[in-house]
């Protein structure tokens, strides 16, 4: 016997941190939203779960800049439990001759002119066009991109992109000539073309390439070393930091803001199939064979695992299943997380003792030229044998997530190959690369590796099979070019409203894509209550 259907406004596939906050402005609307999740836990990415008996840690996600403010003002996550702490430093960078340069609040420029009095120079001037990049990007986070595909520009559309327009007409002409060049140049071109010092360039190349399956010198690179610089803190534009609790702290604040709202989540539910009646969605299938009807499903899952797995046969049209195929999946990255006995001694910097290049993102990439090459070996190997490792400390800010005396830490590796050649498995290969990742910062901080405790490593596959981040894709989706903005995930979808009547994207396969940012989920409730006469009409 049929088990009978549950009927809601909207149910929402995915409890991470978009899926949430779409359920939280619905909920906040009146309707009623159900939200089901495939984990045992919300937050998708987002999540603090113990790795080793005592020690807790942002397993995937781990650090915080992107996460948009007007959605921690409306959500109310700091009255639900959310408080995020500066890091004290930016960014560390040692370099193997035991220079380094640490950046920050107040300090960089003189750091950087330790280095290089050129580069200390031409600093200001830099730092003023990355904040006039960084606010056009902020300032288009929380807008639909225009569908300027055939068929969809119609007046609403064209309005949006003449708007788009008249904003950009703005600024003077040697803004937009460095806009339109950091946009679509890559990242490495206009830093060598800036700056002298090898590890000034790596200071901002470094954000070019994390989570980016590329080289610095790859075209669009530019683009995704703007992603990460609209993001702020406590209102402090351009600074990292951290959520206390990790990053779970913020699914777990952005749950209780739902749950105010009457939004049901249910973890331990994942969805089979889309349930699609007479061309419109209408709910969704659980693997238990439960039907959820509503008036409309909004999809935080990755989109081409959606659309590839989860939609039945002949439901999309040929061309949109055709390019949700083709859709590039693949940061590149390997996560590790490790308990440590001590804080790391660097040769750069030596010291146990918390200072405050231990609270910053510890880069371990002197140059462009060490970053490019990292790439090309991963492709021709299957991982760098000279990777890319930033290695972050939050228990520096938050003594909860580990023992006193001990601490815990974050390596976010780049690169490593999506899929391996020659058809190896990660499986095979997974914990050799967790050893050179640990090698690796050993050689910048000796006596790192002995005072290792306890580690977990999560290969492109594991991140695939534990979070549906299909090849380990931290983003749903590659930030390049032809993916992003208008074209995500589709030219003529961009907008947040699906193929089919009553189906949306509130995830990172949208735009503006990856990071914490909320902005999708925001985004794409907004679609969904714009939309809401045209449901009632069509009941």
């Amino acid at each position: 016997m049929s088990r009978p259907s549950q009927q809601f406004d909207v149910v929402i596939i995915g409890a991470g941190h978009n899926g949430l906050t779409c359920a939280a402005y619905l909920g906040m609307a009146g309707l009623k939203v159900k939200v089901v999740e495939r984990r045992s836990i919300v937050g998708g990415a987002a999540v603090t779960e113990e790795f080793h008996p005592g020690f807790r840690n942002s397993v995937a996600a781990y650090t915080v800049s992107l996460l948009n403010p007007k959605v921690i003002a409306d959500l109310h996550l700091g009255e639900h439990g959310l408080r995020i702490v500066e890091r004290r430093a930016q960014n560390f960078l040692p370099a193997p001759d035991g220079r380094y340069l640490l950046s920050g609040e107040g300090r960089t420029q003189s750091e950087i002119a330790k280095l290089s009095h050129h580069d200390a120079e031409r600093y200001a001037a830099f730092d003023r066009e990355i904040d006039m990049a960084a606010d056009v990007l902020r300032d288009l986070v929380l807008k639909a991109p225009p569908n300027l595909a055939s068929g969809f520009a119609g007046l609403g559309e064209l309005i949006k992109a003449g708007a788009l327009g008249r904003e950009l007409r703005h600024l003077p002409d040697a803004d937009l000539r460095t806009l339109y060049g950091l946009f679509t140049r890559s990242a490495g071109e206009h830093l060598d073309s800036v700056f002298e010092n090898d590890l000034v360039k790596a200071l901002y190349g470094f954000d070019a390439v994390v989570g980016f399956y590329g080289s610095p010198y790859t075209p669009g690179t530019g683009y995704v070393l703007l992603h990460h610089a609209f993001g702020e803190v406590n209102g402090k534009r351009r600074i990292w930091g951290h959520a206390v609790g990790g990053m779970g702290a913020i699914s777990e604040a952005m749950a209780k803001a739902a749950a105010s709202h009457g939004v049901e989540i249910e973890t331990d539910a994942p969805v089979r199939e889309l349930l699609v009646e007479r061309g419109r969605a209408r709910g969704v299938v659980l693997n238990d064979g439960r039907v959820i009807r509503a008036n409309a499903v909004a999809v935080n899952a990755n989109l081409k695992l959606f659309y590839t797995s989860m939609v039945p046969d002949g439901a999309l049209n040929a061309e949109f299943l055709r390019r949700m195929r083709e859709f590039r999946c693949g940061s590149g990255t390997f996560r590790m997380n490790v308990a440590l006995s001590e804080l790391p001694s660097f040769t750069a910097l030596p010291g146990h003792t918390l200072a405050d290049h231990h609270t910053a993102g510890i880069v371990i990439a002197p140059s462009l030229g060490y970053m490019d090459h990292a790439y090309d070996d991963a492709r021709r190997h299957g991982w760098s044998r000279a990777p890319i490792v930033e290695l972050v400390i939050p228990s520096t800010l938050d003594d909860t997530l580990a023992p006193k005396g001990a601490h815990v830490a974050s390596l976010f590796c780049q690169h490593v190959a999506p899929l391996l050649p020659g058809g190896r498995s990660w499986d095979d290969h997974k914990e050799e690369v967790a050893d050179l990742m640990i090698e690796t910062v050993e050689r910048a901080a000796p006596g790192f590796k002995a005072s290792v405790i306890a580690r977990q490593a999560l290969s492109p596959l594991d991140l695939e099979r534990t979070f549906a981040l299909l090849g380990g894709d931290i983003s749903h989706g590659a930030m390049s070019l032809d993916q992003l903005f208008w074209a995500r995930p589709m030219l003529g979808y961009a907008d947040y409203r699906g193929p089919l009547p009553g189906l949306y994207h509130c995830g990172a396969g949208a735009h503006p894509g990856g990071g914490v940012t909320g902005a999708p989920g925001h985004n794409a409730a907004h679609a969904i209550l714009a939309d809401r006469r045209w449901w009632r009409w069509r009941r």
